[in-house]
């Protein structure tokens, strides 16, 4: 376990749902990767993120899926694609990321309570 935070420290941390509306290739990321494009609702939009989940998901079949992200960390380069949230998820027993998601359709952009 990592150590201890405070409440507000947590409060920090924009953790929202959205659904990943475009993916493609990412061949100039150091390891595989798509780009997604995930829309967070008329408050937010749609963001971009690079994710490292090619080893559970295809494209196809990320089409459509709800997924939590946080929304308020800097932009940050990646090869030649600003990705501008983090997608979330846990690594299998091989180091290969789960997506965080959610089990029943919620609207785009409710945060994490």
């Amino acid at each position: 376990m990592k150590s201890s935070i405070i409440w507000k420290d947590f409060e920090k941390i924009d953790l929202r749902l959205g659904t990943i509306i475009k993916v493609d290739e990412f061949p100039k990321a150091h390891k595989p990767a798509y780009k997604l494009e995930i829309d967070f609702g008329s408050d937010i939009g749609v963001l971009k993120s690079s994710a490292q989940i090619t080893v559970h998901y295809d494209q196809k079949l990320l089409l459509g899926k709800q997924v939590v992200a946080v929304v308020n960390f800097p932009k940050k380069q990646i090869a030649d694609f600003m990705s501008e949230c983090l997608v979330t998820g846990f690594e299998d027993e091989d180091g290969d990321i789960v997506l965080a998601t959610v089990d029943m359709p919620l609207p785009n952009g409710v945060s994490l309570k």
